[in-house]
């Protein structure tokens, strides 16, 4: 089952999804960005294809994206986020990340 679920952009075109589920985390590349020319892998370690990542945990790359130190201490405090809700604070503050990627909180 599905928790809850952010949109992935790479260079702002939409790569797939980051889905937190009953079982841990899972990346999926979506179908068109895969047929695209200009696809690149969102990380070296989540090279392109069409069978998801899983993992038990939020996967580093997508943890990395989340900030540390004080700027993390205002998110926390501004948005009342716990510290180890690593999803929640994905899907709260990743929308405009230092670099190529960025991930936006998916509402169906």
């Amino acid at each position: 089952m599905i928790l809850r679920k952010g949109k992935v952009f790479f260079k702002n075109e939409f790569a797939g999804y980051i889905e937190e589920t009953d079982e841990g985390y899972r990346f999926t590349y979506d179908s068109s960005f895969l047929d695209s020319p200009s696809a690149h892998p969102v990380s070296l370690t989540m090279p392109l294809q069409a069978q998801p990542f899983d993992s038990k945990t939020l996967h580093p790359f997508f943890d990395g994206l989340i900030p540390e130190g004080w700027i993390l201490g205002i998110v926390i405090k501004n948005w009342k986020i716990d510290p180890k809700d690593r999803m929640a604070l994905l899907l709260t503050v990743c929308q405009d990340c230092i670099g190529a990627v960025s991930v936006e909180e998916y509402h169906e």
